[in-house]
């Protein structure tokens, strides 16, 4: 059987070559009065997890480095992804999310807990880059933030609460931290992941058990 497949392909190849070098003409003609298809811009979108570099040292080095920054964030990196025209991102992961408690990296710096990162290295993190360090970021490439939820090792209420520091503009305890962090205007966040990978890194979940789950943050979402 493998011989007689090896001569079918042999044939197809010489067909091909003796097509190539032959005297007959192709033409293509392209009706440019006709538009394509729509692509959804999302199909770009991008991912920042801390992974790597990916996060410290890639996105953010703080604003006391020597490597030139905007409020810590890379200028080399800002320039080139805003030429990318990147039309979204989504953080704190990947498995990474199903780890992040968002009230760790907010406030003062020098006040955040820091985390160890499972995951990736088992290296310690200081939280330096936290939501109001992302939605900036997002803002000075231009993109649409995604924000993944941590359903692994998170609660709905730390999920709602998360939603209502970031979007909401009534007076509200969520809001008025918002305010006290220096950030008096919501941000306009439509993209929210419930979870990541939950088959897996996300909690080993089985499909039932995260679609209950699911209908629970969403609803409270």
């Amino acid at each position: 059987m493998k011989k007689m497949y090896g001569i079918h392909l042999l044939f197809l190849i010489l067909l091909v070559g003796f097509s190539l070098t032959g005297n007959s003409q192709s033409t293509i003609v392209v009706h440019t009065e006709n538009p394509g298809a729509k692509i959804d811009k999302a199909i770009y979108g991008h991912f920042a997890e801390h992974l790597g570099h990916c996060i410290y040292g890639g996105i953010y080095v703080g604003e006391n480095s020597d490597i030139p920054n905007t409020k810590g964030f890379r200028m080399d990196v800002v320039t080139a992804l805003k030429e990318l025209n990147v039309p979204r991102v989504r953080w704190p992961g990947g498995c990474f999310a199903d780890t992040y408690h968002w009230r760790d990296g907010i406030g003062p710096k020098s006040e955040r807990p820091s985390i160890i990162n499972v995951h990736w290295g088992g290296v310690t993190e200081d939280n330096s880059f936290g939501t109001h360090e992302f939605l900036d970021f997002c803002e000075l490439i231009g993109a649409d933030a995604y924000v993944n939820l941590n359903v692994g090792s998170g609660t709905v209420r730390e999920a709602s609460e998360w939603l209502e520091y970031v979007t909401s503009s009534n007076e509200s305890p969520m809001t008025n931290l918002r305010k006290k962090n220096g950030r008096d205007k919501p941000w306009n966040v439509k993209y929210w992941a419930v979870g990541n990978e939950t088959w897996g890194c996300g909690g080993n979940m089985r499909p039932e058990y995260y679609a209950d789950l699911y209908r629970q943050y969403a609803s409270f979402m």
